[in-house]
């Protein structure tokens, strides 16, 4: 309903007194609302409670993420931005990240989940790669895919930010 009335998570809270973070977790299906909570929310829709509740969900196949979504920033300093471009509250093997590395930045990471990938793209800049031992540069256009259950981290060695797009595909844990 937010998202169709074209309302912010800040402008949701706002009229709902509801923090930010909690309509997010709402959204995700990552918390349940009490019931002075979601009483708060059917008000700043301007329902009831019951009509809330009885709300039908969107039949909707697409599931849109809004590049103003301020919910879906994993990441914001001053190293670097990452946005989510993958919905949130999907269970999923794969996620999506829009990658901005301000100048001099690095992302470094741990090893993921045995038999992780990621797939690396550079739309802006030049990167170094780095992955277990072995280490790459890539420029605006390339591509490189490496292992992520091993350390691995990408550092921005040009002059201005670099953008990019990264894929992690998860491995099936071992049994």
């Amino acid at each position: 309903m937010r998202r169709d009335r074209g309302w912010t998570l800040e402008q949701l809270a706002s009229l709902s007194g509801v923090s930010r973070s909690m309509l997010s977790e709402i959204e995700r299906g990552a918390a349940n609302p009490t019931l002075g909570v979601a009483f708060r929310i059917a008000q700043a829709f301007g329902l009831s409670l019951g009509d809330l509740v009885e709300t039908p969900v969107s039949k909707s196949r697409i599931d849109v993420v809004r590049s103003g979504d301020r919910g879906l920033l994993f990441r914001d300093d001053e190293q670097c931005r990452i946005r989510t471009l993958s919905p949130l509250h999907l269970e999923k093997d794969v996620e999506f990240y829009e990658v901005t590395l301000r100048s001099g930045g690095n992302l470094e990471s741990s090893a993921h989940y045995a038999g992780t990938r990621e797939f690396l793209t550079v739309e802006k800049g030049t990167v170094r790669l780095h992955a277990g031992d072995e280490t790459t540069d890539l420029e605006r256009g390339d591509s490189a895919h490496y292992p992520a259950d091993i350390p691995h981290s990408i550092a921005n060695i040009g002059r201005g930010e670099a953008l990019l797009f990264l894929v992690d595909i998860y491995g099936r844990p071992r049994t």
